[in-house]
């Protein structure tokens, strides 16, 4: 099958998202919960997070909370994920919140 996708040494697709512009995020995790002030673009579908300090993650709309009952996200790892697709509905948000450190979680849309 033909592809358009880079193609690793044994000549299998790699699956590659770019970085859609304009749609880099940057959220403060603290001691309170916190979430992306500008909702992710309705045609994204694909996100990656890296955090700074453990964080504890859930998506959501905009009134979304995150608690330490969430899913944990440790530091230093970069992570993609889906936010929704064609036949599930879209999360327009994630919210934050620190695990133990304060930091900073950043969130990029890609397409």
């Amino acid at each position: 099958m033909s592809t358009f996708l880079p193609q690793d040494a044994n000549n299998y697709p790699i699956p590659a998202l770019r970085l859609k512009n304009g749609a880099a995020h940057a959220i403060s995790a603290t001691a309170t919960s916190a979430r992306n002030s500008t909702a992710f673009d309705g045609d994204t579908r694909i996100i990656s997070l890296y955090a700074t300090s453990p964080v504890f993650v859930k998506f959501g709309d905009s009134s979304v909370t995150a608690t330490t009952s969430d899913h944990y996200f440790p530091a230093g790892v970069y992570y993609d994920l889906s936010i929704g697709g064609d036949t599930t509905a879209q999360y327009g948000y994630v919210a934050v919140l620190a695990a133990d450190t304060d930091g900073t979680v950043y969130v990029s849309e890609k397409e």
